[in-house]
């Protein structure tokens, strides 16, 4: 009887192992596939516009994320995250809104802009994405999200997200080692 105990809770736990493992290859998967989605909204030619998409794909990103881990999504608090997140860490935001404004001016801006916004889309939406990894992993739900307790995380993250966009041109999973 107590053989048949410790196999029935081997299997179970290899089981749990399992499907932990397939969650987050899944999850991965959708985050380099979002990660790349923003970087593609960075070389839109309009201005604004842009950052309007980028912040739709990283709402769509926190939705499937969420769903992964068996956490209701809300739309509100999800935006409000992001919008939090990006705006306490000024120089992400400022640098982001700098980039996607520049590209007004003919020509030279609109180099520029095709040159900085795929970086700052995808190091932000690869921030994101392991912020809430993160929250979630930690039993955590959209209700008890504290951007200002995250936001150093954030900071640390969206500098290896630049690597990570960079890396992902190369059509690389997204590396955990970054």
């Amino acid at each position: 009887m107590k053989e048949n105990t410790t196999e029935t809770t081997a299997e179970v736990v290899g089981e749990s192992v399992n499907d932990t493992l397939d969650r987050d290859e899944r999850v991965g998967k959708h985050a380099r596939n979002h990660i790349l989605t923003a970087m593609g909204i960075g070389l839109f030619p309009l201005p604004i516009i842009d950052m309007v998409a980028l912040v739709g794909v990283q709402l769509d990103m926190i939705r499937t994320i969420s769903s992964e881990y068996g956490v209701p999504f809300r739309r509100d608090l999800g935006k409000s995250v992001i919008t939090t997140l990006l705006g306490g860490f000024i120089p992400v935001a400022l640098g982001g809104t700098l980039a996607s404004l520049i590209k007004c001016i003919p020509l030279i801006g609109q180099s520029t802009g095709a040159v900085t916004m795929p970086v700052i889309a995808g190091a932000s939406t690869y921030a994101i994405y392991k912020v809430f990894v993160q929250h979630f992993e930690s039993g955590g739900t959209f209700l008890d999200m504290d951007p200002a307790k995250v936001k150093d995380y954030f900071a640390e993250q969206f500098n290896k997200g630049k690597k990570v966009a960079a890396d992902l041109k190369k059509d690389g999973p997204i590396s955990e080692a970054n």
